[in-house]
């Protein structure tokens, strides 16, 4: 990059992109606001998303109930609306703010920023899209870092660490789960069926009772009646239990395997990540200073 280029604009830069004077120091200012939490201005913010962010839900949640909806529905909708265009405002500005923009779109909060304002515009088109806008709800995790909730969190980053890691090993857990309910649907199938007034049917309903039985719910809808079937029933909710180890096992396991020292909620201006130690200057992401 040239010495000329303002290092706000970031690694994205191209010629022909200059912005006007003073735009740097503007889009940093707003970036210092909107991604930090460690400032007054910054938590200020904060809070104001998270008085926005609950409002809007509540409202959503009110406009379901038919009586209210009769008598304040104009109201909630006009409130939810405004809710929406200032997250749009929110949204434009964390895309003009960031350095990587696509890196952030693509990101899971990227994604649920956009998510969270789309189907209230949906809506104009498709009457009641507007409740799939309780999505928003999962920008609340944004909020942690304020009222000293910050250690809670860290805590869900060594919680999303840990699922990660054990991704290939819950993967083939289910696989095998499934490989046994499919059986064991199969079979109770075969010994029930020929019973006058059996609800083993087919075995995709077979299927279904085996995995009510294995996952240790037992609805009791369908129930066998032969005592090999019930025999079978029994060994199934055994394994079911025992079943329901295995992955606590392994996510207890990789969560204390996860955690490390302490971080802070500092989000690097580069790559937009956060989980940094408290003394750390450079990404542990990108490498870029923080």
């Amino acid at each position: 990059m040239s010495a000329d280029v303002p290092p706000e604009i970031g690694p994205d830069y191209e010629p022909g992109d200059e912005a006007p004077e003073g735009a740097a120091g503007w889009r940093r200012a707003t970036y210092e606001i909107i991604f930090e939490a460690d400032t007054k201005a910054g938590k200020l913010f904060d809070v104001l998303l998270l008085l926005a962010i609950l409002v809007s839900v509540i409202v959503l949640m009110l406009e379901s109930v038919q009586s209210i909806r009769m008598q304040w529905g104009e109201t909630l909708r006009r409130i939810e609306w405004t809710i929406t265009i200032l997250f749009t405002i929110e949204y434009m500005l964390r895309i003009l703010t960031v350095r990587r923009r696509l890196r952030y779109c693509k990101s899971f909060f990227g994604v649920v920023d956009l998510l969270s304002i789309l189907p209230t515009y949906l809506s104009v088109l498709v009457p009641g899209s507007q409740s799939l806008a309780v999505i928003r709800v999962f920008r609340l995790v944004r909020v942690f870092r304020i009222f000293g909730l910050g250690r809670y969190e860290q805590e869900s980053q060594v919680l999303l660490k840990a699922l990660k890691a054990t991704q290939a090993k819950i993967v083939v857990f289910l696989l095998v789960i499934v490989t046994l309910v499919l059986v064991m649907g199969s079979l109770v199938y075969l010994i029930e069926s020929p019973q006058p007034g059996s609800k083993f049917t087919s075995i995709p309903r077979s299927v279904y009772w085996a995995i009510v039985t294995v996952t240790t719910v037992g609805y009791g809808d369908m129930a066998p009646q032969t005592v090999l079937g019930q025999l079978l029933s029994a060994v199934a909710m055994i394994l079911g239990y025992a079943i329901i180890i295995v992955p606590t096992g392994i996510f207890s396991a990789e969560v204390i395997m996860s955690r490390s020292g302490k971080q802070t909620p500092r989000s690097c201006p580069d790559c937009n990540r956060e989980g940094h130690e408290t003394d750390a200057q450079f990404c542990k992401f990108c490498g870029k200073n923080l």
